[in-house]
């Protein structure tokens, strides 16, 4: 695997990433509490027909916590113009897919289309009751310094409401607890969050005139599901694939459709 290099903000903060491959543009946008290793599989495959750049969001992994305020979708804009590359096919999984079309909404003529899994914009919309409950449950033993309880209650997602870790390979579970040990650690319990996002996303969504691709786990919760989906379902040049037996990280449980759907897509643009 690729070096990893970092990028200096223009407020002085640094976003760590890798950069492999040549041809199409492709950006890799992790999940919260994440980093880019859940591009794992996708950072052997993609770069032999894809430039492939994979960052650490801030605050994230190994790029540098936030001092002041900040957005991630600008983030990805100034990583961007620090390449001097785009525009690029962004591709986000949860945070990561908020950031994507966020990113498409504030910089247009950074963006040429949109891959997105487990949400649509940064506004989501949390109606069936396991997902805003199962998130509220992470909290009270996180600021407690309870890792492993947190974790316990956070990999929930990785297997889905109605799955247990049990039926997942152990390899994917263990890597996004060791992802996200890795950011928690990084921060303390009172500390600032400095993070800001875009405002009515889903209105101006609805005006985005690049393609875009939902991915669905099948397995994942309704709301993860049904944010994606709406997304699709506001854009005039959509379209969506549902990934049967997988949960919120499609791309670790079943990375050959995930990444011949990615693929496909991104040839078609041509």
């Amino acid at each position: 695997m690729s070096e990893l290099q970092y990028a200096t903000l223009p407020d002085g903060g640094r976003l760590a990433y890798r950069d492999r491959g040549t041809g199409p543009l492709v950006v890799l946008l992790h999940g919260g509490f994440l980093d880019h290793r859940m591009w794992t599989p996708q950072l052997r495959t993609l770069p032999t027909l894809c430039r492939v750049v994979a960052p650490d969001a801030r605050g994230h992994g190994d790029s540098t916590n936030a001092a002041v305020p900040f957005r991630h979708t600008d983030d990805v804009a100034a990583l961007l113009r620090h390449l001097d590359a785009g525009p690029a096919v962004l591709v986000g999984v949860s945070m990561g897919a908020a950031t994507a079309t966020d990113t498409a909404l504030e910089h247009p003529d950074l963006v040429r289309a949109l891959v997105v899994s487990g949400a649509g914009t940064s506004e989501p919309r949390f109606v069936d009751g396991w997902t805003g409950e199962t998130l509220a449950q992470v909290w009270p033993p996180l600021f407690a310094g309870d890792i492993p309880g947190a974790l316990k209650v956070w990999n929930k997602f990785t297997s889905g409401p109605h799955r247990e870790l049990s039926d997942l390979d152990p390899a994917i579970p263990a890597l996004i607890a060791e992802m996200t040990t890795k950011t928690w650690l990084k921060h303390t319990a009172d500390e600032k969050d400095w993070s800001e996002h875009a405002a009515d996303t889903w209105a101006r969504a609805a005006g985005l005139t690049i393609p875009v691709m939902a991915v669905i786990g099948g397995a994942d919760s309704d709301d993860h599901r049904h944010n994606a989906e709406r997304l699709a379902d506001s854009v005039a040049d959509a379209r969506k694939i549902t990934i049967a037996g997988t949960a919120h990280y499609p791309n670790l449980e079943d990375p050959d459709e995930f990444d011949a759907a990615v693929i496909g897509f991104v040839e078609a643009l041509a």
